[in-house]
């Protein structure tokens, strides 16, 4: 092996030039080509691993979120006596299913729907544009590239997709089903849509790494806020309330995957035998507040205050 001074910086590294016998002939140091990263000898090394569960489960959050704001706006615009909701609900799952598919048949491996990936080390290999190196305080050198190759643009390439089979799809559907909705209110939902996923775009560019890191915990947080939130708003303060009405079983069994899936993430799923009977504590937020709603009805406890109690 023809051994060279190692590179500065963190992500720095040389690629293989040729083999030589048995010898590798290295270049110059500089950034790594895309789908590789740097080993323990800075050398540029093809990812050839495949995503862990971690990974997949990060994925997962990340394409659930387009589709959770979907059905958001969707019910939120679409008037509580549009037969057009649920229609509009499957169609962005199924655009949402579709673009997850295509993206990962145009990842690497094309034509595929599994993907090869390098290993995430640490929060930094999210940031490399962070950690060129300049060897003078004058001359930079320029080593970014994709360290976590490729969760990080494979969140844009199925955001991209989103976006397109929405523009394609919802429109004509919206057009035909939304009847019972004035011209003006029928596309506000996709109007809603041109303005969160630019969001989700900066927030996957600028937190990708501390959302790898922090999403099992927003999981757990958002819908714990987001379930005691639509349970006071829909005046849900019993068991009998809860039955009433079949959108709100579709929203707590919601809610309930949720918590599952935040669960799920924080064990990692590498000790089932441990963590799966965590899974238990899933209804208990929702038991909680039926069982406790009573004591803090805000006219029961005017009522105390006044009689002095």
């Amino acid at each position: 092996m023809n051994i060279q001074p190692a590179c500065l910086g963190l992500y720095c590294g040389r690629t293989v030039q040729y083999i030589n016998a048995s010898a590798e002939i290295y270049g110059d140091c500089g950034v790594c080509p895309r789908g590789q990263r740097t080993d323990g000898d800075k050398i540029c090394r093809e990812c050839t691993g495949s995503p862990g569960h971690y990974d997949w489960l990060y994925l997962g959050f990340m394409a659930m979120l387009p589709l959770i704001l979907h059905w958001f706006f969707i019910e939120w615009y679409s008037g509580k006596k549009s037969s057009s909701a649920v229609f509009q609900h499957l169609t962005a799952l199924f655009e949402c299913s579709v673009a997850a598919i295509v993206t990962l048949l145009v990842s690497d491996p094309v034509g595929f729907l599994y993907i090869r990936s390098c290993k995430v080390v640490m929060l930094s290999d999210w940031y490399t544009m962070l950690y060129n190196p300049s060897p003078d305080y004058i001359t930079t050198v320029h080593c970014t590239h994709e360290a976590v190759y490729p969760l990080y643009t494979i969140v844009f390439i199925y955001y991209a997709f989103c976006l397109v089979l929405m523009m394609l799809l919802r429109p004509l559907l919206v057009k035909k089903i939304a009847c019972g909705l004035g011209k003006s209110d029928r596309f506000k939902s996709i109007y809603a849509a041109l303005y969160f996923f630019p969001i989700l775009t900066v927030l996957q560019a600028v937190g990708g790494g501390l959302l790898y890191y922090a999403f099992p915990y927003i999981i757990l947080v958002l819908s714990l806020v987001t379930l005691a939130v639509y349970m006071s708003a829909s005046e849900v303060e019993s068991f009998k309330d809860l039955l009433v009405r079949k959108k709100r079983l579709v929203v707590l069994s919601s809610h309930w995957l949720l918590h599952a899936y935040g669960i799920i993430s924080i064990s990692k799923l590498e000790r089932l035998g441990q963590d799966l009977p965590l899974l238990a504590l899933v209804p208990a937020p929702a038991l909680f507040y039926l069982l406790t709603a009573k004591y803090t009805e805000p006219s029961r406890i005017l009522s105390e205050g006044a009689n002095g109690h």
